[in-house]
């Protein structure tokens, strides 16, 4: 959840934090007045624009110059300061409550029998206290070493409130995926104290140790930084790291390379964009010491326009190449075309190349507000995305899974492209999702086991006439999900995962920004089984749909006979470009 100009960041109000943010002021100030677009404004600020004159809300500078939005991509950025921003300024408005009804029989008679995965778990946990009550944004890793240790990361805005910040959350199963447990300290909050969301969790095999990587106020201000811990389901075990100090990182992913053949076996990745330099460009940074220390950030995309820094992956076969998928997202808005860019690294991240840039397709949605398409009408639009997906990577195959507009008024289909070439190539696009309805699919994530399966996974409407947010009464869509057991080449049918059909869930949080519904979710796999969490409505409090948390897996054992997808036919791609270093964007 990051960007400048046109993607804000999902979670937060700035009217409602107060006094939380006296300390935290004083701190990120100093540490933002430098070089980031949330340091304060200069004397010449246009009058007819909001400066900030002293903190109201934690994520929210004082003396923040309202007239720079544009100018610093915070409208474009994800993450929940800058959508604090936004609200602040005027230009967005928070999270409301919608009116709805208990939570219907209808929504819990509609359970069929599923193809896929076993029961679907909520990940939230314990107290709740509305209107603070939003889980989503997923990312979820099993232990290789230990197949029953499992941790879901996930946005959380009940310590909206906290001192400091507090809006990450995660959930620990320790019996392979049956029961989870949200992470709560004896003050009520997660480990992640003064982290601002934007989920990454990953296993670092060598030294046994979980990494939570978020956007970080101890980190420059709203750098890359998190938590680690060596026993995950322990809430006091986790201690802090930073692994970027920046002002205005976005969007971050990452990706540990826990293969013993592969020649950078132990490293961990994490891209980001950096809203602080031109045009946003994507980075990386790694570790090659087991998370002690950091590499300086290497600049990977280098193109002109704003690429989106998708998703970041490895291949698990054991070569050591490492991909990120970005996405220009055509300047925003809606309608608008997007194009799928692959970035390449086999030197264990050092130097990367853009092996691949697609043809443009029409982006998903009905409607936008602000930069951001929005996949449904309500309140002038909700559920914003782009169609962003997720890379996957397997002996040289390289995969992805994103959403485009369908045919008609149809909002959203989820397809697929493979690669034989190690990124360079990818073949005909293969529309995962087979129902003939206008219906909507969107938002996919996708997973391939050390074994060469793939399990892609999405949010389908096809069984719903329409939605309403907030209305518990009114079932909206399920999660589907389509296998393969061939790295690809064919794929079992597409069938359900989730065990109801989900209303569409509000966001009632006036603290976060209404569009927000999770922008991501990040699945993976061990050798058994394969791990997708997703943000569900099925839970009713104070008589509405919210957004949970939720989480299921999928056994890798082949359950159906696959059929045949087309062959593919190669697509002319653009040649790597030199990439150099940039040069500070300037600061008022």
């Amino acid at each position: 959840m990051k960007k400048k100009s046109t993607s804000q960041s999902a979670f937060f109000n700035l009217r409602t934090l107060v006094g939380l943010f006296i300390a935290l002021a004083s701190v990120s100030l100093a540490l933002l007045a430098t070089a980031n677009p949330f340091a304060p404004a200069g004397a010449q600020a246009q009058q007819k624009y909001k400066v900030t004159t002293r903190s109201i809300d934690p994520l929210v500078p004082p003396m923040f110059d309202c007239s720079k939005i544009h100018e610093f991509g915070i409208d474009k950025q994800e993450n929940f300061r800058a959508g604090a921003i936004m609200i602040y300024c005027g230009l967005s408005g928070g999270g409301k409550p919608s009116h709805g009804r208990a939570f219907s029989k209808l929504v819990q008679n509609l359970m069929a029998p599923v193809a896929y995965g076993a029961t679907d778990v909520n990940l939230i946990t314990g107290t709740e206290s509305f209107p603070n009550v939003t889980q989503s944004e997923t990312y979820t890793t099993a232990n290789p070493d230990n197949p029953d240790q499992i941790v879901v990361a996930y946005n959380d805005s009940r310590g909206r409130f906290a001192n400091p910040i507090n809006i990450s959350g995660a959930s620990v199963s320790t019996d392979g995926g049956t029961t989870f447990t949200r992470l709560t300290r004896a003050n009520g909050q997660s480990p992640f104290d003064n982290t601002f969301g934007d989920p990454v969790i990953l296993y670092n095999k060598p030294s046994g140790t979980w990494f939570t990587a978020w956007l970080d106020g101890s980190c420059g201000g709203q750098g890359i930084g998190g938590y680690k811990s060596n026993t995950p389901d322990d809430p006091n075990s986790w201690t802090h790291y930073c692994a970027h100090n920046g002002g205005a990182d976005d969007r971050e992913s990452g990706f540990a390379d826990n293969n013993p053949s592969s020649p950078f076996f132990g490293r961990i990745y994490i891209s980001w964009n950096d809203f602080n330099v031109g045009n946003a460009n994507i980075f990386v940074t790694f570790s090659t010491d087991n998370g002690l220390t950091w590499h300086s950030p290497i600049m990977v995309s280098t193109q002109a326009t704003f690429i989106r820094d998708v998703q970041i992956t490895g291949d698990l076969g054991g070569n050591g190449v490492v991909y990120i998928a970005g996405m220009d997202e055509g300047g925003g808005g809606f309608p608008h075309n997007d194009n799928n860019l692959i970035f390449k690294s086999t030197d264990g991240g050092v130097t990367w190349s853009n092996t691949y840039t697609g043809p443009s397709f029409p982006g998903p949605g009905v409607t936008a507000v602000g930069y951001f398409a929005c996949m449904f009408p309500d309140n002038g639009g909700y559920w914003r995305h782009q169609g962003w997906g997720e890379p996957a990577a397997f002996n040289n195959i390289v995969h992805l899974v994103y959403a485009q507009h369908g045919a008609g008024s149809d909002p959203g289909d989820v397809y697929y492209i493979r690669s034989t070439d190690g990124g360079v190539t990818f073949g005909a696009p293969v529309k995962l999702n087979t129902d003939a309805t206008t219906r909507p699919q969107w938002q996919p994530n996708l997973s391939v086991s050390p074994t060469g399966t793939l399990w892609a996974t999405w949010y389908d409407a096809r069984e719903s006439a329409n939605c309403q947010v907030g209305n518990t009464g009114i079932p909206c869509y399920r999660m589907w999900s389509r296998k393969s057991n061939d790295n690809g080449v064919t794929w079992l049918p597409d069938d359900m995962l989730s065990d109801v059909v989900s209303p569409l869930p509000a966001q009632p949080d006036n603290g976060i920004q209404p569009t927000y519904a999770g922008d991501y979710d990040y699945g993976s796999a061990l050798l058994t089984k394969h791990l997708t969490s997703w943000v569900d409505g099925r839970v009713a409090i104070s008589g509405q749909s919210q957004q949970d948390a939720f989480t299921d897996r999928e056994s890798v054992t082949p359950s159906a006979t696959p059929t045949a997808t087309p062959t593919p036919t190669s697509t002319p791609r653009v040649p790597p470009t030199p990439r150099p270093r940039p040069t500070p964007h300037p600061r008022p």
